[in-house]
């Protein structure tokens, strides 16, 4: 029996991470669900048009379904600042096509959502994988789609196949294990990757926002992080920003499973996982009323588009907006851009209404509209 629960918990890479989740839900910290009154929320899309090898004409088809059908899934919802719900492209470099870019771009235009940078790439090194993402930031730049300061694009990130830093023990996936300070020169400001339990590069420290604090350029760096506190000083490195991580029941079964908030067309968002997400509590330490939900999905292959631009979505998001008028919450949906801006102002002491600070940090993109 005690060998059968050690090798579940090394399937699904639950050591590397039980431990601090169970001992955060134990803590003080936990406790502090009903200090909260703002909730933002932030949905993460790697989206891939060529997801699975399809050709570019099945690629176009995915791109044109979002571009039509995003808005009329929007229509309609507002949140308590009279916004809708703000989708974050994370497009892969690997992946560029003008004619992808340009259908997505539309969207941005008219405020339905923002840019950042996805890559998957493999067998790299620093100045390899320099070029990449020189070449993907100057792709990017072609469409307008980042925001530009001091002659420098800013930007987020979510690395491919989870692997940040060269994480994987078999190398795969990355290569370099200098990543961040290399993401930091280039203009990246925050990593969206965790949580990406049960997978092996899933760090110890969980719900939480943190800042690297030991040698930036060893293998799998973001292991060594400390979280954010109101008063932390922004230092010149990337803000990981993690969305929530829990073991929670399934409805109306006895089972339990990992809630890693990663949207699927066969497990897409309900109210349920609202619930789930809203009590890891994520929020800068010392500000526990603004809590951030950052969660995640493939969101261009048909088998999750079709949940993701259709009525469970649409439920969904009728469905947490009531929820946080019955608990008098106030629900503000968010870029990642815009989450991170509001979490430095966090660190930096700032309280109240969190959408004061939704533009104050790294400004809009020139291509998003003023929704």
């Amino acid at each position: 029996m005690i060998r059968r629960i050690a090798q579940k918990l090394e399937e699904k890479q639950l050591h590397r991470w039980l431990g601090p989740w169970a001992k955060d839900r134990f803590s003080s910290r936990a406790r502090h669900g009903e200090a909260i009154t703002d909730v933002l929320f932030c949905l993460c899309d790697h989206h891939e048009p060529l997801w699975g090898g399809e050709p570019r004409s099945r690629a176009l088809e995915r791109v044109e379904r979002w571009r039509t059908s995003y808005p009329k899934l929007a229509r309609g919802l507002e949140d308590s600042g009279g916004r809708g719900p703000r989708h974050t492209f994370f497009f892969p470099g690997d992946q560029y096509d003008g004619a992808f870019l340009e259908g997505l771009g539309e969207l941005a235009q008219h405020g339905h959502g923002e840019f950042e940078v996805h890559l998957h790439h493999e067998d790299d090194t620093g100045e390899s994988l320099r070029a990449k993402l020189d070449e993907t930031l100057e792709n990017f730049g072609r469409h307008g789609l980042l925001p530009v300061v001091d002659g420098q694009p800013r930007w987020c990130f979510i690395h491919g196949n989870w692997c940040l830093a060269n994480a994987r023990t078999d190398g795969r996936h990355c290569g370099v294990d200098a990543e961040l300070p290399l993401l930091w020169s280039l203009g990246c400001y925050a990593d969206f990757t965790f949580p990406s339990a049960p997978d092996e590069s899933q760090p110890g420290l969980v719900n939480v926002f943190a800042q690297p604090t030991g040698d930036l350029a060893r293998r799998r760096a973001y292991e060594d992080a400390e979280p954010v506190r109101v008063g932390t000083k922004r230092r010149d490195e990337l803000l990981f920003i993690q969305g929530p991580l829990a073991l929670a029941r399934r409805p109306g079964s006895l089972g339990v499973r990992i809630e890693n908030g990663d949207l699927q067309g066969n497990d897409p968002p309900t109210v349920h996982r609202f619930r789930t997400w809203l009590k890891q509590h994520v929020h800068v330490l010392g500000r526990p009323e603004w809590c951030f939900i950052k969660v995640h999905t493939h969101g261009s292959p048909e088998k999750n588009a079709f949940a993701m631009l259709g009525e469970p979505t649409r439920r969904f998001h009728e469905d947490i907006l009531a929820e946080c008028k019955l608990r008098g919450l106030r629900l503000h949906y968010v870029s990642a851009r815009e989450l991170v801006n509001v979490a430095q102002a966090a660190m930096a002491g700032a309280s109240g209404d969190p959408r004061a600070h939704l533009d104050q940090g790294t400004p809009r993109a020139a291509i998003v509209g003023g929704i």
